[in-house]
């Protein structure tokens, strides 16, 4: 399987999630890319710099193209701050995401694209599926939201109410989740049964405040997502951000790293903490799904013994 690094020279919404899709047909093999980049706190910078390397990796081949969780803004989640409510926008009407839609067109790749969505009294932390015709697919709100010093999305976003989402796009049906959803087994786990044929994670992650007793480590961030590579005998995507971002006093350094796991869980691309680009990456989906049915994960599950899941403390189920 090839693998390609590039560095950067320059610095009408389908069926939910739950209801069956006719699948366009599989490919064998997709041509995958993951960007890092660094963010300002200016708009058009930052779309500029994405498009650019979203051009950069099409020009390269890539058929999939994922780019980093928010990258709109600085993470903005440092701090609490009313006004930064003000930087989101309804899916309808939205400020970039048909830049993004004709971008998808020109260059016939599949762009799932994050952003700060507002919906009536409520913000969610989103991402939108837009297939290599330009078409949104489909829009996925976050559902696991964290709370801590550095990282206070329970003040901004609501819980999402989408559900897991898995889009069926021309090359392959692709799972996503956002950043925090990544540590969760349950969120890959349901992509999977969902149907898609590899899983996205794009995220914003890196140095914690020094009052937090977990480690700034992005091994372990790394290792969550080959766990799930390994038990779904899948490929796993996941892009970060780079670079010192400081909001509201709060100082972050985010560490990069974006990887690519194969179905094995081996880490087969990845970019260094301070290296700006995108990885591409040759997903062989032919074969991941002959190695995923030979290892039986999912004949030998035992779903009706699994009710603790659906449980908040192992035993007491609600509603």
């Amino acid at each position: 399987m090839d693998t390609l690094f590039q560095s950067s020279a320059f610095c009408n919404l389908r069926a939910p999630y739950n209801e069956p899709m006719t699948r366009k047909g599989t490919p064998d093999t997709v041509q995958l890319a993951v960007i890092q980049m660094h963010m300002t706190d200016q708009l058009e910078d930052n779309l500029t710099r994405a498009e650019e390397h979203v051009r950069a990796a099409a020009a390269a081949g890539a058929q999939v193209i994922l780019l980093p969780e928010l990258f709109e803004n600085l993470y903005f989640c440092q701090a609490e701050r009313e006004e930064y409510f003000e930087l989101a926008h309804p899916l309808d009407d939205h400020p970039f995401i048909p830049r993004f839609q004709d971008l998808a067109r020109e260059l016939g790749v599949v762009l799932p694209v994050s952003y700060f969505e507002a919906s009536g009294q409520a913000y969610y932390n989103s991402l939108v599926c837009i297939d290599a015709d330009g078409e949104v697919l489909g829009n996925y709100r976050k559902t696991h939201i964290p709370d801590g010093p550095g990282y206070e999305e329970k003040y901004y976003f609501n819980p999402g109410d989408t559900g897991f989402r898995v889009w069926d796009t021309r090359f392959g049906r692709v799972g996503v989740g956002i950043c925090w959803d990544q540590w969760y087994p349950e969120t890959a786990r349901a992509m999977m049964l969902l149907g898609a044929d590899f899983l996205l994670y794009p995220t914003a992650i890196g140095s914690e405040p020094a009052e937090v007793e977990s480690p700034n480590s992005y091994q372990m961030w790394q290792r969550a997502m080959q766990g799930h590579a390994v038990s779904n005998a899948v490929y796993v995507g996941s892009c970060n951000r780079t670079g010192r971002e400081v909001v509201e006093g709060s100082e972050q350094t985010y560490y990069g790293h974006s990887f690519v796991a194969d179905y094995t869980g081996a880490i087969v691309a990845e970019l260094g903490e301070e290296e700006e680009g995108f990885l591409l990456h040759t997903l062989d989906l032919a074969e991941s799904r002959r190695f995923r049915a030979g290892m039986g994960f999912f004949r030998d599950r035992r779903p009706e013994l699994y009710t603790p899941l659906m449980t908040t403390d192992g035993h007491t189920r609600r509603g």
